[in-house]
């Protein structure tokens, strides 16, 4: 089954439990922002047409050491993810960019 673009969100809220909120982000309409607010507090977004996250420096600011390293996880994960999409998307056959459809690649 192939579905369309979506974002998939989720809360889970159990008595004595803390709540738990999951954004699922299955488009390619995501639209990402890195931004600094007042020259002191950074902040990265995460969005699309019906959803945004954001991280932001720990108590509004002033950076720590812990912003610094949650700062390099995201960095090394999208490396990651960048690398992981160059990779499969040149495993994929050639699709034809009005129909979709896969080309044939061996007529000349």
């Amino acid at each position: 089954m192939n579905l369309g673009p979506y974002t998939y969100v989720t809360v889970s809220l159990a008595p004595d439990e803390t709540p738990r909120l999951d954004v699922s982000f299955h488009t390619s309409e995501v639209r990402v922002h890195a931004r600094v607010i007042d020259e002191r507090r950074p902040y990265l977004t995460f969005s699309t047409p019906e959803t945004q996250v954001s991280f932001s420096a720990t108590g509004l600011g002033p950076v720590t050491d812990a912003d610094l390293t949650l700062a390099r996880e995201i960095y090394r994960a999208a490396a990651q993810y960048l690398a992981d999409c160059e990779r499969l998307h040149a495993q994929q056959p050639a699709t034809d960019k009005t129909t979709g459809k896969a080309v044939d690649q061996t007529a000349a």
